[in-house]
């Protein structure tokens, strides 16, 4: 949109999708970890990738403070209801990505017989973005946040290759 000399810049936009905007750059984490990929999250956190340049790195340590929930690693029956409790008590709007083949599917963890472990995050809260890896690299968990943002904004992100 062009502005002419002596006229206002006007542009209208739907609340939904200013606040959806602000809610995909401004994503909380709780801190919460259940196997090894907790280490390939916290690692995302760290310096090197810093998911604080796309507004996801202040882990908070309450669910009443977090919009974001990282399951990241096995999820064993025991520990079933812990995560849902965790996934009730975050405010709405509320995600969850699913963060390694554990999480995900059960992983190598979950063969014939096997009665201790939860086969995937999906089966016991919804899961909106899934991560693949065993454990997945860093990399992985921040194309995961990006998508999640694209989810929220229902608009694909600006990709300019060379």
């Amino acid at each position: 949109m062009e502005k002419k000399t002596g006229e206002p810049l006007i542009q209208f936009a739907v609340l939904e999708e200013v606040l959806n905007l602000c809610r995909a750059n401004s994503l909380w984490p709780i801190t919460f970890g259940l196997a090894c990929c907790a280490i390939e999250m916290m690692a995302a956190g760290a310096s090197r990738f810093d998911l604080d340049r796309f507004g996801a790195g202040v882990f908070r340590p309450s669910p009443r403070q977090s919009d974001l929930m990282i399951v990241a690693g096995t999820i064993s029956k025991k520990m079933a209801d812990p995560v849902i409790r965790l996934y009730e008590q975050m405010p709405a709007p509320k995600w969850v990505i699913a963060m390694g083949n554990c999480a995900i599917s059960g992983g190598p963890f979950l063969y014939e017989g096997q009665y201790a472990i939860v086969p995937g995050a999906d089966q016991i809260i919804p899961v909106d973005v899934y991560v693949p890896g065993c454990p997945p690299r860093p990399e992985g968990l921040l194309e995961g946040i990006l998508q999640l943002e694209e989810k929220i904004t229902n608009r694909p992100r600006l990709r300019k290759y060379r």
